[in-house]
């Protein structure tokens, strides 16, 4: 039994008669007669009793027009839904993201993507740069959006513009009278406080100009970062567009002037692996800004 043979059945009995059935299909009477034989010797019952001047339908063939409209209609929605999803109209995004890029470059790209395809719905993991490689790895998402540096053995990527480190700093607490921008040497002996994932560059870029930072706490995200810089017990490190990330707190972000201190968000998927085209599509966001 297969699609075609439901087919011809219902085109059969909807038309009372082999002979129409036939001229409606545009087919030879034998052949179809040959299919509606074929489709009840595979199912070993009676569909359709046969008179010289009407055909009458039994009750198999009653249950099997019912069964093959169903049928029908679920494989014509399959191909439409699969041919949306072809297009890139409908569909499924599965995406994360690190918490500071989420609130700008991702919601921006996100927004503009519903606008072109509305029909697209969005998954969305939030979490550390580590994690959001271990549910690209596992294939829980297939687009990470997320900063450098990271392993790139196993993942492809898209580098976006890159970001300055700033300093947030609560609005009683360091550099009260401060204006403009500070340095590397304006943070000797201060508090800081730094996502888990900058803290090597961070080292790095202090022992180049000759001293040790002094950190104070350690978070895995910006958000964390921020939340403890506002309790005023040190400052906080983060890339630039964490500025927007929690609206409302008692924080200044001050620029820091140094070139070292640079990150760049990255789209990353996993090497040689299947990507739907849904992904690809929004890929492409990315590549004409």
């Amino acid at each position: 039994m297969d699609i075609r043979q439901l087919k011809y059945f219902l085109a059969i009995v909807e038309n009372g008669s082999i002979t129409k059935a036939a001229e409606q299909l545009h087919i030879a009477q034998p052949p179809l007669s040959q299919q509606l034989k074929l489709l009840e010797e595979e199912l070993g019952i009676k569909l359709i009793e046969r008179s010289t001047r009407k055909i009458k339908i039994t009750d198999a063939g009653r249950i099997l027009q019912y069964r093959s409209k169903q049928i029908l209609g679920l494989t014509q929605n399959t191909k439409e839904e699969l041919n949306n999803l072809k297009e890139g109209f409908k569909g499924l995004l599965s995406l994360g993201t690190v918490p500071s890029s989420g609130t700008t470059i991702l919601l921006k790209k996100l927004n503009e993507f519903h606008h072109e395809y509305p029909h697209i719905d969005f998954k969305i993991r939030e979490s550390s740069t580590p994690q959001i490689l271990k549910l690209l790895d596992r294939g829980t998402i297939e687009l990470g959006l997320v900063f450098t540096p990271f392993n790139s053995e196993k993942f492809e990527s898209l580098l976006l513009p890159s970001e300055s480190m700033i300093a947030a700093v609560n609005q009683s607490a360091f550099f009260t009278n401060f204006k403009g921008k500070i340095s590397l040497n304006d943070l000797i002996n201060k508090p800081l406080i730094v996502d888990h994932k900058f803290k090597d560059m961070l080292i790095s870029s202090c022992q180049q100009i000759g001293f040790e930072p002094t950190i104070v706490c350690e978070n895995e995200d910006a958000r964390a970062v921020l939340l403890w810089a506002n309790t005023g017990i040190g400052i906080g490190i983060v890339p630039e567009s964490a500025s927007e990330l929690i609206p409302g707190l008692n924080l200044r972000y001050i620029d820091i002037n140094e070139l070292s201190l640079k990150t760049r968000p990255a789209v990353v998927w996993i090497r040689n692996r299947y990507l739907s085209d849904v992904a690809k599509d929004f890929l492409r966001t990315f590549k004409v800004s």
